[in-house]
């Protein structure tokens, strides 16, 4: 859960700031003192706590907004995706149920975020939430005032001894658990899914999915109703696109707008249409439950994630059309096979995890410009057909 923080740019503080970070750290003392935070529960976490500039270079370096949404969804929503959320389905069957009749929220929806925000608990973060936050804090004066605030929820929890302190690991926005609920939501609204009396989204999954479905319920989750589909535009079609402003599903109808089959729109209360990659790509029309989704995370990017993963998750077809480029994005499968063809070429990626980091970018700005691309280290069809058909 990055929301809240994701639409700004920051800008790191000045030198001299980086220099006063002691100083800064001592005035949050007070800071967290108002809000009931002990003075030996504020030194116990911040002792021998210094900044982590890569925490500001994460900061600027965000896929929801950086990353082609065709490039975004193709990891997120891989066929390899769907099969483990419908393993967990399986697994976790009476844990769903009971968190669907307590917040009428849909398992495949529950299950949905779960995969996008952790991949089902396999990557939770690894930065540890006091210096990502106090990192923040002290060093990001745009949203100083946020990392501020989610420290000082970070310090509240672990005086309350709902998670330990050494398992508060997270993203370096702070979001921590199987659902990444950043910790002012954490005390906002997660519950206790397993009925030992805490609240642990880290060690217990029956927490965390209970959780979830209690924030999108918040959220306006409307219980029975559908996100949104696919649809078929004009190409006369002129008008406002996005998720707001929304119309009557008879306003759109009556521009001409019909399901991707062809069938007639249908669906209660308003809706907006989306086309997240421009009037040549695929177009959405969406609901109150795309604005719940949307409200995890704050970016349509993401939203679409969890909408079509909970779609595929309940047997329906991704993407019907074709994204605006000549580029197909690669699943998780096809990148570590990537990855494994640039090892076997001499190139250092690492391990072949599927997981495209710096050194994996810059082997494939390397075979981009061999094949006459323009560099742009980004992991696509023509790269790995290249690497495969020996071009190299």
């Amino acid at each position: 859960m990055r929301a809240l923080i994701l639409a700004l740019p920051f800008v790191v503080a000045a030198p001299a700031a980086f220099a006063n970070f002691d100083r800064c750290v001592a005035g949050l003392r007070s800071d967290a003192a108002a809000k009931g935070v002990s003075g030996a529960t504020f030194d116990r976490a911040m002792a021998g706590v210094t900044p982590d500039m890569k925490i500001i270079e994460a900061m600027n370096n965000q896929p929801e907004f950086k990353t082609p949404i065709w490039d975004y969804l193709g990891t997120l929503v891989d066929d390899e995706k769907v099969a483990e959320g419908r393993a967990m389905l399986r697994q976790h069957a009476s844990t769903l149920a009971a968190a669907e009749s307590r917040f009428g929220v849909d398992r495949h929806t529950i299950v949905a975020v779960w995969g996008v925000e952790s991949d089902f608990g396999k990557a939770k973060g690894r930065w540890p939430l006091v210096q990502a936050l106090a990192t923040g804090a002290c060093l990001a004066p745009r949203r100083n005032a946020f990392f501020k605030g989610e420290l000082i929820s970070t310090l509240q929890i672990i005086q309350r001894g709902d998670v330990r302190a050494d398992r508060l690991t997270g993203s370096w926005a702070g979001a921590f658990g199987h659902t990444q609920f950043i910790p002012s939501t954490y005390l906002r609204l997660g519950v206790d899914g397993d009925g030992d009396g805490r609240r642990d989204l880290v060690d217990s999954i029956p927490d965390a999915l209970h959780s979830t479905a209690n924030f999108m319920d918040k959220a306006g989750w409307v219980t029975g109703a559908t996100w949104g589909y696919e649809v078929r535009v004009p190409r006369s079609y002129s008008g406002a696109t996005g998720r707001n402003p929304k119309r009557p599903v008879s306003h759109w109808a009556g521009q001409g707008i019909v399901k991707f089959d062809g069938s007639a729109l249908n669906g209660t209360g308003n809706a907006g249409l989306l086309m997240p990659a421009g009037r040549n790509g695929p177009a959405f029309l969406v609901f109150k439950n795309y604005d719940a989704a949307f409200s995890y995370n704050g970016a349509d990017s993401y939203a679409l994630a969890i909408s079509l993963l909970s779609d595929r998750l309940r047997g329906r077809p991704g993407v019907q059309g074709q994204w605006p480029t000549d580029d197909l994005p690669l699943s998780r499968e096809q990148r570590r096979e990537l990855q494994r063809l640039l090892i076997a070429r001499g190139y250092n990626v690492g391990e072949p995890d599927g997981a495209v980091g710096s050194l994996t970018r810059a082997a494939i700005k390397d075979v981009e410009g061999k094949i006459g691309m323009e560099p742009t280290g980004r992991p696509g069809e023509k790269v790995l057909r290249a690497l495969k058909g020996g071009r190299l």
